[in-house]
């Protein structure tokens, strides 16, 4: 990842193909200028290269791999953090226009939390002049929100428009799970009970279950398992934590048990996939 001087905006580049790797995606729209990449969600695999875009409504565990880069034709994306109140204050404010797009509409899935568009030429220009405002930092802080503004507009009155308005609707289902996600994040390390999400949710427990796997491609347990993995990956790395105190920093009751589900995502036990990536940021740093 490298760093735009833009508030919100990451740039990617990756010189060689990758492994399958796992992740979480934040709210956000990501673009891929060059190179290919396929994103796991459940049992739904995305695959996207240049121009077309991603768009994640909510925070989602995934496994993504690029499968198309070297070092004469570089992988390159660009990430944009997307506020869920600013798309929800846009949908508002449009009304009627938010998701006219019909023909050739490539989200049909509008439920799901995860989906693939095309980059038009109104869109390739917006994308243009908030990479440019780089060779002209001074200029950043009025005009690059402006152009973020704009490239969200695109987003919500082309081929994403249907889905993101489910998300940004109050009063649906989409939004109500994209409520129990944001409960599930903040509170991963406590015991999981179905019957208090759906009671937040205002919707039974069989509701919940079915819209939330519409949405995230996985059950609420196996989600919020997802996420206490990835912390326990982020303690252990950061913050130097031994597995068994990560494990119980997240949630876990048995470091065993952990250690198992730990591999399985990740491919490795914990200390040796922390050693490998300890490795891999050393070698990038050099």
């Amino acid at each position: 990842m490298l760093d735009s001087g833009i508030p919100g905006v990451s740039l990617y580049r990756a010189d060689d193909t990758s492994s399958c790797a796992s992740t979480v995606y934040e709210p956000s729209l990501i673009f891929i200028l060059q190179g290919t990449k396929t994103i796991e969600l459940g049992d739904r695999e995305i695959v996207y290269g240049p121009s077309s875009y991603l768009a994640s409504s909510v925070h989602l565990p995934v496994l993504g791999q690029i499968v198309d880069a070297s070092p004469n034709h570089p992988y390159l994306a660009v990430k944009i953090d997307v506020d869920p109140q600013e798309v929800t204050d846009l949908v508002l404010e449009l009304g009627d226009k938010v998701g006219r797009y019909e023909p050739g509409n490539e989200c049909p899935e509008v439920g799901c939390g995860l989906c693939m568009s095309h980059m038009d030429e109104s869109m390739q220009g917006a994308l243009y002049r908030l990479l440019n405002l780089m060779t002209t930092p001074d200029d950043i802080a009025v005009l690059a929100p402006l152009t973020r503004r704009e490239i969200i507009y695109r987003s919500l009155i082309g081929e994403m428009g249907p889905r993101m308005r489910k998300f940004a609707s109050i009063d649906s289902q989409a939004n109500r799970i994209s409520r129990v996600i944001s409960t599930l994040k903040d509170r991963y390390s406590e015991p999981l009970r179905v019957k208090d999400l759906a009671d937040s949710a205002n919707m039974s427990e069989s509701t919940l279950f079915h819209s939330f796997k519409q949405v995230t491609r996985m059950s609420p347990l196996q989600f919020q398992k997802k996420l206490r993995l990835h912390e326990a990956r982020r303690l252990m790395l950061t913050e130097g934590l031994e597995a068994a105190t990560a494990s119980y920093r997240v949630g876990y009751e048995s470091p065993s048990h952990f250690s198992r589900e730990y591999s399985r995502l990740f491919g490795a036990p914990p200390r040796a996939d922390v050693s490998k990536l300890r490795g891999a940021q050393a070698g990038v740093s050099a």
